[in-house]
């Protein structure tokens, strides 16, 4: 009887292990490694059972797994990884395969497979979105890799992936780096996503003085409708919690100073570097920092002039559908930048494909993917995900909305950094015609860079403006 496992994984933090015991649920046999001996003791202590391979060296590890060789890196980003694939460099053979299932930066991804592509080795690079949850139940897979590669881990893949009304989670992105880059995206949607709820629940809150209870309730309609969505079902969750020492609700007892790992900085770079706005994003990283910076906040606060009431004179239904209409930008400039960055590398992405992927198991999943995805396949060229015509109309009911809410809240003194950008990239997108014009006049009249005319848009021209 063969004994040799069909995947082994190294790293045993939290999700490296759900993916084991995930694995090990749908019938595959599992060898795991992890550098701490005492992580894979205890993971062995807890769950000892039929196809479930502990091992205590890389080489054991690899001495175990059926051929060709499949092995899941669930360990942290940078330079572990290249320890790491430095070992397995020496132990592998021609057509193994190895899977970064981390939260890489792109670059380095394709740069590691171009590196092990000459061994002969497949190296892929998989975004894993859903969380501590999804490990373990179901995630969103997003796989950057060969067609070879792809066709090795196809079924093992969607057997483990979150399942939706479109099937299973997980689909092959495009080769090297396009797995991470669409998982890097995803995350710089979380962003945004979450930002644009967190003012909405400002406003609930200091703008109209609700309870979190309360705002529990309009979180759960919100839930009901076209807003449905993971991240407004867990706000709802989030709302209704009690602390168990004050019986107070546990949201206004935490700190306003968000974290962030890094992902957002990085969608951010990218999209500068490609030349795709993303403001709705790159409002949600700076909110982040904003808040990070709470002394300052603090000393802020004591000297500088603020509205002297904060109520606002909006209902939580006009916030609801700005919310919507701030949620359709930040999903339209992330799928921009997929575009973008799919051209720019040669990756062929289907746009289709990142958003079913993300119809379960991640923490963007959410009811308008339905929308997008028929939105993206009926126009598979489109460069801008708002004129579609089913997404234009959901923009012309939510736009008015968006505006009241800004106008709104700018008199009331409530930050909404996230929203503002949204009504701004939309206005400016829109524009036949930008202030950029004197922009470009001001360059030529400092620096001679040369400017066009719009009666010939070909002949870069020079003026002495300041004659």
């Amino acid at each position: 009887m063969n004994t040799k496992s069909d995947i082994g994984i190294v790293g045993l933090a939290t999700m490296g292990r759900n993916l084991a015991l995930n694995f090990l649920d749908h019938d595959q046999r599992v060898s795991v490694w992890n550098l701490e001996p005492e992580l894979t003791d205890t993971f062995e202590a807890e769950h000892d059972q039929n196809g479930l391979v502990c091992t205590s060296s890389l080489a054991q590890l690899i001495e175990s797994l059926a051929e060709p060789r499949r092995i899941l890196l669930m360990i942290q980003a940078g330079d572990p990884v290249d320890q790491v694939l430095g070992e397995l460099k020496e132990l592998l053979s021609k057509d193994d395969i190895v899977i970064d299932g981390g939260n890489t930066l792109f670059h380095d991804t394709r740069r590691r497979q171009a590196s092990l592509e000459d061994a002969g080795i497949h190296f892929v690079g998989m975004g894993v979105s859903g969380g501590e949850s999804g490990a373990r139940y179901g995630p969103s897979l997003m796989f950057g890799g060969s067609e070879n590669a792809w066709d090795n881990l196809k079924d093992q893949l969607s057997a483990i992936a979150a399942k939706s009304d479109l099937g299973d989670c997980a689909a092959r992105m495009g080769p090297d780096g396009a797995g991470h880059f669409v998982k890097m995206i995803h995350n710089g949607i979380e962003y945004g996503d979450m930002q644009v709820i967190a003012e909405s629940y400002d406003l609930l809150s200091r703008g109209l003085g609700l309870s979190a209870g309360e705002i529990n309730d309009i979180f759960g309609d919100w839930n009901q409708g076209p807003l449905q969505s993971y991240l407004i079902e867990i706000s709802a969750a989030v709302m209704a919690k009690k602390d168990t020492i004050t019986d107070k609700a546990l949201v206004d007892l935490v700190l306003d100073a968000a974290e962030q790992k890094g992902t957002g900085r990085w969608t951010v770079q990218t999209a500068l570097d490609l030349g795709v706005p993303i403001p709705t994003i790159a409002a949600a990283v700076d909110a982040r920092s904003i808040s990070s910076r709470k002394i300052e906040r603090q000393a802020a606060a004591e000297h500088l002039p603020s509205v002297a009431d904060a109520a606002i004179d909006i209902n939580s239904d006009t916030i609801g559908r700005a919310l919507l209409a701030a949620k359709l930008c930040a999903y339209a400039q992330g799928m921009q930048l997929i575009k973008a960055g799919s051209e720019r590398y040669d990756w062929n992405i289907n746009l289709a494909d990142p958003a079913r992927v993300w119809t379960g198991g991640c923490i963007i999943r959410a009811k308008l993917l339905s929308d997008i995805i028929n939105a993206v396949s009926e126009l598979p060229d489109l460069d801008n995900l708002l004129i579609a015509p089913s997404i234009t109309d959901m923009i012309k009911e939510t736009m008015p909305a968006l505006r009241e809410v800004i106008q709104t809240a700018s008199r009331s003194g409530i930050p909404t950094p996230a929203f503002s950008a949204s009504l701004a990239w939309y206005d400016a997108i829109r524009s036949d015609r930008l202030p950029q014009n004197l922009t470009q006049a001001q360059r030529d009249a400092f620096g001679a860079h040369t400017y066009k005319r719009i009666d010939d848009t070909e002949t870069p021209v020079h003026t002495e403006w300041l004659k």
